[in-house]
């Protein structure tokens, strides 16, 4: 007896290596096309890199488990195999799907002026990849448990009780999946994507990730702002890159009455000449108001996008400070006090100044009546009996 199980485990040991051995003649040979390929094709070398470990374990799990069948049936060991392969086959399906993907977003080159569509199908494209992901995810997930006999007859009854579940479940995470829905309506209706300048919650930052149930913003000062899905489907926020990048600015100034237009427009002209910052198509310098003693001038310039426009109007705002120090200091802000002398006498102040007009104070009368009362009162002496 002990001979038979012998014979039988140096069976499968045998099986087992034979298998091991196709496999890595397999795996060298699709290495080797893999690699040749790979000189000529970018995308063959994305392919590799995505799919090399899931095909490469899938490959040795399906030529053990053959080998293993053949030898030595066990239910528990198939059973196990079968779990490795369900798993082994999501990943590689879930790689294949990603490398897809990724391949066509990389058509779409979001590095170039005009990239509008490129944004937005990235946007898009990311969005399908995380739903296609969770897809085979649940699909893995279920083809393992249905592998098991008791889980059968329990989904069997659960299928009566379907239509309770799924209320009950839609009431208990009905703000999660109005996040999941919103998330779809972002991608697939344009208002925002991948890279688009927004200003949410006061910040101004880009649009890092879009994900099924959050937004990511990458605020300008490197701080992250994490935004649920349904904000920007019931929030009013900006979108700077809606149609395209390119944006106006205005850079204000209030200067003294001294200051004189023209000049300043005629430099505001040799100033933008000199810088690749501006793209040249509008260059505006007006004096929108002038009270209170001083006159305030507005420049307006346009830029290709909003980072660079913020650096525009800094050197325009740097660059006229410096030009007015040296060539029209006069125009710079000034307050001007005006104090003069009042000639008029002042009016005689009665005794009673600062007193209410009243029964004894206001006019000669009054005081009158007052004098009888405040003057000495004469002393009588009466006379001697």
């Amino acid at each position: 007896m002990d001979d038979i199980d012998w014979t039988a485990w140096l069976n499968l040991a045998l099986a087992v290596g034979a298998a091991l051995a196709i496999a890595l003649v397999i795996i060298i040979v699709v290495a080797v096309t893999a690699r040749a390929a790979a000189r000529r094709h970018d995308w063959a070398k994305a392919l590799v890199s995505s799919a090399r470990h899931p095909f490469r374990l899938l490959l040795v799990t399906l030529l053990v488990w053959g080998a293993v069948r053949a030898t030595m049936p066990n239910d528990s060991a198939d059973h196990a195999l079968l779990l490795i392969t369900i798993g082994l086959g999501a990943w590689l399906v879930a790689a294949m799907a990603t490398f897809g993907i990724a391949l066509a977003m990389s058509r779409y080159r979001t590095d170039v002026p005009d990239n509008r569509l490129a944004r937005r199908m990235h946007t898009q494209l990311a969005l399908v990849r995380r739903l296609i992901v969770v897809v085979i995810a649940v699909v893995a997930v279920g083809s393992a448990l249905l592998t098991f006999p008791g889980v059968q007859a329990i989904g069997t009854s659960l299928l009566a009780s379907a239509g309770i579940v799924s209320i009950v479940a839609g009431l208990a995470a009905q703000s999660t999946l109005a996040n999941v829905f919103a998330g779809v309506q972002l991608a697939f209706s344009d208002a925002i994507r991948v890279e688009d300048v927004v200003i949410a919650e006061g910040e101004w930052g880009r649009i890092e990730e879009i994900t099924l149930t959050y937004v990511v913003v990458h605020i300008w000062d490197d701080r992250r702002l994490v935004l649920p899905s349904t904000y920007f489907t019931s929030t009013p926020f900006q979108n700077w890159t809606r149609r395209s990048s390119e944006l106006l600015g205005s850079v204000e100034l209030d200067l003294d009455w001294g200051v004189r237009p023209s000049e300043l427009r005629a430099q505001l002209d040799a100033m933008l000449t000199k810088t690749a910052l501006w793209d040249g198509r509008v260059s505006v310098l007006q004096v929108t108001d002038a009270v209170g003693g001083f006159v305030r001038v507005r420049v307006l310039v346009t830029a290709v996008d909003a980072p660079t426009l913020f650096d525009l109007r800094c050197l325009i705002r740097e660059q006229f400070v410096e030009w007015l120090h040296a060539n029209r200091p006069e125009a710079l802000p000034t307050t001007r006090v005006r104090m003069t002398e009042d000639a008029a006498p002042r009016p005689k102040a009665s005794k009673h100044e600062g007193d209410q007009p009243g029964l004894f104070t206001g006019n000669p009368d009054a005081e009158e009546r007052a004098s009888a009362f405040t003057s000495p009162m004469p002393t009588v002496v009466p006379p001697m009996q």
